[in-house]
């Protein structure tokens, strides 16, 4: 009899749970309908708010359907499997979606009719034939290149310091180089764009006490300065992540392998590059991989100091998504076959990364 209870206590939690998925995809039946209704109303009700129609009709097209099977399912089964199968769905269907406008006519027309013309691989071949997107390559590639490079670097020098037993580090500095990631991305550009100011900027002030410069600089007003001013914000904030990952590398790292190897004569220098970095090769290959593929979708810093200017200094591939989508004419299916080529330059980036860190460790 109590193991019946127990395990008739155990299926209602599950379906308690499963009870409170329903409720939430249910509030986002409701949240897609009021959109819905407001992508409903004529365009000369809406005005100028061209993106609230987008996302309206958007929504009409397709959110429904995520939370509607969700919502069967949740109720249909209480097995974990539900739950598994609810979040592959709702992770796959913006993906496929997206997908299915690469290969279709979509502007603000087409979605108010909710009909799109199939056009095959005509969006592909016109974002490679457009030299924007060539020159937001080029602009991604250089800023990836700076920000990684530079970010293996110093994560690896910080934390070979916080690992150094002779200087005392105390939880509240390790806390105070952790603060930095913890800074939304928005909130982060728009902290470096003031300092960045031409007119009140703090960073020309102090370059004008010290005497470095006569005059202010426009950091991010040249043409020459603002893809590089733009690496500095986008560094500082996330070279906490990779530090985390070094240090905690450094940590596994056996002290007998170091001492042996003093025991033998070995220099400092001779014991970081035999020993220490030959075994954060692997970290570094998660280093390069990850902040390569943030790195290459980067928009939060280029929208909050430059906007992709001045002209298209600062335009990099995933504000030239976003500027082909969401500005007239608004062409979505042009947008999202920008985003896919973009992921099939970071896959390919990533296993090239893979292949010649992990074949060094190896051999």
């Amino acid at each position: 009899m109590s193991r019946l209870l127990a395990a008739a206590s155990a299926e209602f939690r599950i379906a308690l749970r499963n009870r409170w998925v329903a409720v939430a995809m249910a509030i986002m039946v409701l949240f897609a309908a009021v959109l819905s209704a407001a992508g409903s109303a004529p365009m000369g009700e809406l005005g100028a708010d061209r993106l609230s129609v987008t996302v309206a009709s958007l929504t009409s097209l397709g959110v429904y359907l995520v939370p509607l099977i969700a919502l069967l399912m949740s109720f249909d089964a209480i097995a974990g499997e539900v739950e598994r199968g609810t979040l592959a769905l709702v992770l796959a269907y913006p993906v496929i979606y997206a997908g299915y406008l690469s290969v279709h006519q979509v502007g603000l027309a087409q979605l108010r009719r909710g009909v799109f013309a199939f056009n095959g691989w005509d969006n592909y071949s016109r974002v490679l034939e457009d030299p924007l997107f060539w020159i937001a390559i080029k602009n991604t590639s250089i800023f990836t290149a700076i920000t990684v490079g530079s970010e293996v670097v110093l994560a690896v020098l910080i934390a070979l310091l916080l690992n150094q037993t002779g200087i005392w580090t105390s939880r509240i500095t390790r806390f105070l180089i952790l603060l930095p990631y913890a800074i939304p991305p928005i909130a982060n550009g728009l902290i470096w764009s003031f300092l960045y100011s031409f007119q009140f900027g703090f960073l020309n002030r102090i370059l004008f006490s010290l005497g470095l410069i006569d005059d202010p600089i426009n950091w991010a007003g040249n043409p020459d300065t603002a893809l590089y001013a733009v690496t500095v914000p986008y560094i500082w904030r996330t070279l906490p992540f990779a530090i985390i990952l070094v240090h905690a590398a450094l940590q596994g790292i056996p002290r007998e392998l170091y001492e042996a190897a003093a025991v033998d004569g070995a220099r400092a220098w001779h014991r970081f590059w035999h020993i220490t970095l030959p075994l954060l090769r692997p970290i570094i290959a998660i280093i390069l991989v990850l902040r390569t593929a943030f790195a290459f979708a980067v928009f939060e810093e280029i929208l909050a100091i430059t906007q992709g200017g001045p002209g298209d200094a600062t335009w990099v591939a995933a504000w030239y998504s976003y500027k082909i989508t969401f500005s007239p004419p608004n062409n979505f299916g042009m947008g999202s076959a920008s985003a896919f080529i973009l992921t099939l330059m970071i896959g390919l980036i990533a296993l090239v990364y893979m292949r010649m860190v992990y074949r060094r460790v190896t051999l």
